[in-house]
């Protein structure tokens, strides 16, 4: 481990304490069940005139079902965080500063997941597994990617920044969404400053190995990995539409996914990771 990285963890570990609940840190009796949970710029149909024909209360059911979809999907990422986490323990017990760090990131980890597993249970939207798919190659590199590999860490700085922004752009229209999901968001945005500038000085020294090599060599791979964590954040299912209460929900995926003001949204939250990894000579496109 090089003395940036060691300096970082160090500084990392003290601002991770005290550890403060994140079941704790929600005004959940501010949930508005009535209320905008994503910023209407922040849907995925906002514009289309079909849409916005639609009575209010049924766009913010819309907004709702598109929120708790990427709360879901980062439910699904700080699985596989923690799994790894967990594993690499072992590896670090040499470290004490590295496995300090590891055990403050997989607390902070498993309380943003209770967080949302409560805001699920307390929204009282109903859902099917069919709602929520989970990218395959995504998952397979995030399980099976050796932990100390750029390809590794390049996968949990795309996973981690590009909710990250989302986040960002919501906190930006606090007075238009629910007190209780602005907490939310600000309380997983806090933590997830930590991990981000982890995997960043992590992501640094492992550049220099000969993954560096391995993945240049594969940009198919990349992007296509890339792809599919911005369609699992961005871009729901049909059938997450019709839980919505809109019928024929494959047509209003395909409305979606053409939806020019949309795609310039998901451009705008995601420019400062492509340019972050073109910097490492990855140049990646997610359409």
């Amino acid at each position: 481990m090089g003395k940036d990285v060691t300096a970082l963890i160090d500084k990392l570990n003290r601002s991770s304490t005290p550890y403060s609940d994140p079941l704790s840190r929600i005004d959940w009796a501010s949930l508005d069940l009535r209320g905008w949970w994503l910023p209407q710029a922040a849907t995925s149909l906002y514009g289309l005139p079909e849409f916005e024909a639609l009575p209010e209360t049924q766009r913010i059911r819309v907004s709702q079902h598109e929120f708790v979809n990427f709360i879901e999907k980062a439910l699904w990422l700080e699985g596989i965080f923690m799994e790894r986490i967990s594993r690499a323990l072992a590896d670090s017990l040499g470290d004490p500063a590295a496995t300090t760090y590891r055990l403050h990131e997989l607390r902070e980890e498993a309380g943003h997941s209770l967080m949302f597993l409560d805001l699920i249970r307390r929204s009282g939207l109903s859902f099917s597994p069919g709602a929520f798919k989970r990218p395959g190659l995504a998952t397979l590199v995030g399980r099976h990617a050796p932990y100390d590999s750029a390809a590794f860490w390049i996968a949990v700085l795309i996973g981690e920044q590009i909710p990250d922004h989302m986040n960002r752009f919501i906190r930006q229209h606090r007075e238009e969404i629910s007190p209780a999901i602005y907490d939310v968001i600000t309380t997983h945005a806090i933590d997830e400053a930590r991990h981000i500038a982890h995997a960043r000085k992590t992501l640094d020294s492992q550049m220099n190995t000969r993954w560096t090599l391995l993945m240049r060599l594969y940009p198919p791979l990349l992007n296509r990995i890339f792809r599919q964590f911005v369609q699992a954040f961005y871009f729901p299912t049909a059938e997450l539409y019709e839980l919505a209460g809109l019928n024929d929900g494959a047509y209003w995926q395909k409305a979606a996914r053409r939806n020019q003001r949309h795609i310039a949204f998901v451009d705008q939250c995601v420019a400062s990771t492509v340019r972050q990894l073109a910097d490492y000579n990855i140049h990646l496109k997610w359409r």
